[in-house]
């Protein structure tokens, strides 16, 4: 069956990107005669997975596909270079080329001119000695003969250094002009591939055709952009896209979606756990192992394992975003920034210390996901009033969700934390208490002008046991303030008034008692 000799374009319309590649979506309409016919479309992307390849027809139609598949060949890239008329860069070569000869040419006779005069030189001076030796004494010439020689010898040899410095930037210059002329006109021929489609239809007219595949290098990732405007922030969504797909991507409908299609097939792996019961030593009866452990504190349930590439996280279930207007993307490997949603809403700010874990005031804006979708994990750029702040990072925020963003921390602002441990055990019961008080030193060292208090959030963790055996106390009593508020993870909060240029000491303490057959502690 012959097939036609001229490939019919076919144009990617929708790209749906997934984490490490891209699902194709190609639509025409193609004009069918009555009867089988073997058509060539494209050219597309080599890199399409021939197992992948997927075509259908409208069903308004009386014809089906009989085969689909995918056809690779080497073609030359771009027009092949003439053979009557040579194009300017092999001009160019020649001329160089002809240059660098009569450089060179001119360079050989400055060699022999400055040798001749050496020579010359080492004759006139042996005349001199001989004369002077005999009692001959003819001072004047043999001077303006030596002027004459190191005025020659001086003229050639700037003119060899010359000549000299014009040969290397011919040389650097025709090497440039051979690598452009290697690179425009004797390129590697190009794989292309073409689609070959054997059709069957028992009528003749339009039927419209839709063609689908996979294809490798191509990725994506989620992106961010915060501006904070008094009490306003505003959250622009935009997606990352690369590909190198040997292909552009020109105004397509653009879907996002982190499912894994390549741990599909894979199922987990069954295995056995088996369940045993022993009976405690008496060393186990007489005491109680206890351990101090870290434990993050997470809002959505417990954090998935994200497999695969780093950097999508999805809260373990597949998101799929949209990108509302059709885009282009080049196949050229670089990032290409697509804008995805966007949104405006009211955002609480405070100034917040955690001591333990970083003697800094940060400025933390809180507000609501209002774009209606998951936030995926990703790079925020901050930008407020004075401009670009810096970039900061955004973990999965499911949709409606309370979302914390960290604008960078105040210069003027230092916390000092000490911390002290006393221990003393109970003569009756013999129980261990341990008593641990912290001070928190806050100081604000504000510029001249400064005017009004500044409120800062400081947080403190106490210790929660699980186990009966082991208590934790919080002393009302001996702190200074009281916490004015305790959660249940054992977060203490103070919220600390601050004047231009004031200090204040905050001061935690609490107790941890244990009976005597606690042992680890």
């Amino acid at each position: 069956m012959p097939t036609a000799p001229k490939p019919i374009a076919l144009p990617v319309t929708a790209v749906t990107c997934l984490e490490d590649r891209a699902h194709i979506e190609r639509a025409l309409v193609l004009d069918l005669e009555a009867g089988v016919q073997r058509l060539r479309l494209g050219p597309v992307s080599a890199l399409a997975v021939d197992r992948t390849l997927h075509a259908e027809l409208t069903a308004d139609h009386p014809a089906t596909v009989l085969d689909a598949r995918i056809v690779r060949s080497w073609e030359p890239r771009g027009p092949r270079p003439s053979a009557d008329d040579d194009s300017v860069l092999r001009h160019r070569v020649h001329t160089l080329e002809e240059e660098q000869v009569a450089l060179g040419r001119r360079r050989d006779r400055l060699h022999v001119r400055l040798d001749v005069l050496g020579r010359l030189a080492a004759d006139l001076l042996r005349e001199i000695g001989e004369g002077a030796g005999s009692g001959e004494a003819d001072g004047p010439r043999w001077g303006r003969e030596l002027d004459r020689v190191d005025s020659e010898r001086d003229t050639y040899g700037e003119e060899l250094r010359t000549v000299n410095a014009r040969l290397a930037a011919l040389a650097l210059e025709l090497g440039e002009t051979r690598r452009a002329m290697d690179l425009s006109e004797s390129e590697p021929a190009e794989l292309v591939g073409h689609i070959e489609l054997t059709v069957d239809s028992t009528a003749s007219g339009p039927v419209r055709l839709r063609l689908s595949h996979l294809v490798p290098c191509a990725l994506w990732r989620p992106a961010y952009r915060a501006v904070l405007d008094g009490d306003a922030l505003t959250l622009e969504t935009d997606a990352m896209v690369w590909q190198r797909t040997g292909e552009d991507w020109s105004d397509v409908r653009l879907t996002l979606s982190t499912a894994r299609s390549a741990l599909a097939t894979d199922p987990p792996r069954l295995g056995e756990d088996r369940l045993t019961l022993g009976d405690r030593t008496p060393a186990e009866r007489r005491t109680v192992d206890v351990e101090l452990r870290e434990e993050e504190i997470a809002d959505l349930g417990p954090t998935a394992a994200v497999l695969g590439l780093p950097g999508v996280d999805d809260g373990g279930e597949a998101r799929v975003l949209h990108s509302p207007v059709p885009v282009s993307v080049r196949g050229d490997g670089r990032a290409h920034r697509v804008p995805l949603s966007a949104f405006t809403t009211a955002a609480d700010r405070e100034y917040a210390c955690s001591p333990e874990l970083s003697p800094l005031v940060t400025q933390v804006v809180s507000f609501d996901n209002r774009s209606g979708h998951a936030l995926l994990a990703g790079p925020v750029d901050l930008v407020r009033g004075s401009g670009f702040g810096g970039r900061g990072t955004l973990d999965f925020v499911a949709p409606g969700a309370r979302v914390e963003l960290a604008f960078g921390s105040c210069d003027d602002h230092r916390v000092v934390r000490h911390a002290e441990e006393s221990r003393d055990t109970a003569g009756f019961t013999q129980r261990t208490v341990v008593t641990r008080t912290v001070r928190l030193h806050l100081s604000r060292f504000s510029a001249p002008g400064d005017e009004g208090d500044r409120v800062v959030v400081l947080r403190e963790r106490i210790p929660v046991s699980e186990v009966s055996a082991v208590e934790v106390r919080l002393r009302t009593e001996a702190c200074s303030p009281a916490p004015a508020a305790v959660d249940a993870e054992g977060i203490a909060r103070w919220d600390v008034t601050l004047p231009p240029g004031g200090r204040r000491t905050v001061t935690l303490v609490y107790e941890l008692s244990a009976s005597a057959k606690v042992v680890g502690l």
